[in-house]
């Protein structure tokens, strides 16, 4: 008897799981959190935006990006000066006086006091850099540990530079002390409570964009040009223009997740855009399962959550203990831990006649053959 075919129902019962996950952030947490840990979920849901473009990339398309803290960078920085501007007024920004209080506001400034103009900055910059630097990187065959040691190389580069232009960017201190959010107050709650829903709202609609993507041709496309890249440009297609517009969704949503970062936490800075922070990126992907819808955003948020709480409690012993979970999944769970349900289902439906029969001690096989 055949079994009955489940592959039509498999996509529904993700776009059922986004709308548990959904209601969760949505209506659920802002019911049963407090405030503080409210904007703490708000903070994991940034990560997790950006974590849920690092699996289209690498899970899917097999582009291992260690530098998407650059276009984190790019959202937050653009966010961070609008905010600044908006709490300056018509003055100029307060940590720019105290290294010099008679010159002007930096000619690059002055367009991001519009709201437009920031907007279009946080969608267009990592468009624009992600696409000149893929098409330059594809286009020359770049792939593997090459492709990841110079996005990362990039994300050091543009932390060092932010960290030594302290006039304009604020240096090692970043921008901080946001009173505004678009004309909103930031310190009344149910402001804060708006950021927060804006944040959650963004990262259900990029879990949208990307189970649809996952699901289109292109998702295939992509997944083939990861697997077999010769074969599918033997087709006629350009596995660099697949992967490519993949790259750029990916940094896309990173520029979006930083952009949100900035006005629930309330600094930024080159910490948080540096090498280190792109790889705890990663190291959340890999965690979760970087393949899967689900597991990139829930292992960015789980990882979030370990470095809230026990690195402030536990700073030195943190790290390690993220490195040992690292390496225990990617020993035993190499698709991360959102493959741990299916596997186990696996194991409980396997039938007695396809489990492997117990091994015979010796002294019964002996006397077998008598």
């Amino acid at each position: 008897m055949t079994k009955p075919r489940t592959t039509g129902l498999k996509p529904w019962f993700s776009l059922g799981g986004i709308a548990v996950f959904a209601v969760l952030l949505l209506a659920i947490a802002p019911l049963v959190l407090t405030d503080h840990w409210l904007n703490n979920l708000g903070k994991y849901c940034c990560w997790a935006i950006a974590a849920v473009g690092i699996g289209l990339a690498w899970g899917r398309g097999g582009m291992l990006a260690m530098g998407q803290g650059v276009f984190f960078a790019l959202g937050a920085y653009a966010m961070a000066m609008h905010l600044t501007l908006e709490t300056a007024g018509d003055r100029v920004p307060g940590f720019m006086v105290l290294y010099d209080p008679l010159a002007p506001l930096p000619v690059f400034w002055e367009p991001f006091r519009s709201a437009g103009f920031t907007l279009l900055a946080i969608v267009l910059l990592p468009v624009v850099v992600a696409g000149a630097l893929g098409y330059a990187l594809f286009k020359r065959r770049v792939k593997g540990a090459y492709f990841a040691i110079l996005t990362q190389a990039l994300a050091v580069a543009l932390a060092t530079l932010i960290s030594s232009t302290i006039r304009e960017t604020g240096g090692d201190t970043g921008l901080s002390d946001f009173k505004y959010f678009f004309g909103f107050v930031l310190n009344d709650p149910a402001n804060r409570l708006m950021v927060y829903l804006i944040a959650a709202a963004l990262l259900i609609v990029c879990l949208l964009a990307v189970w649809q993507l996952y699901r289109s041709r292109f998702g295939e496309l992509l997944v083939a040009t990861r697997d077999a890249e010769e074969r599918v440009r033997f087709l006629g297609y350009d596995p660099a223009n697949v992967k490519l517009v993949a790259f750029v969704v990916s940094a896309l949503m990173a520029s979006i997740g930083g952009a949100m970062f900035v006005p629930i936490v309330g600094i930024i800075t080159p910490a948080e855009i540096g090498a280190a922070a792109s790889i705890l990126m990663i190291a959340g992907v890999a965690l979760g399962g970087r393949a899967s819808l689900f597991g990139p955003a829930l292992g960015a948020m789980a990882v979030g959550w370990g470095q809230s709480s026990l690195g402030s409690t536990w700073p030195d012993g943190w790290t390690y203990l993220l490195g040992l979970l690292f390496v225990v999944v990617i020993l035993f769970l190499p698709n991360g831990l959102s493959s741990l349900p299916a596997k186990l289902m696996r194991r409980a439906r396997r039938s007695p006649a396809e489990r492997p029969a117990p091994a015979i001690a010796p002294a019964q096989l002996e006397e077998v053959r008598s």
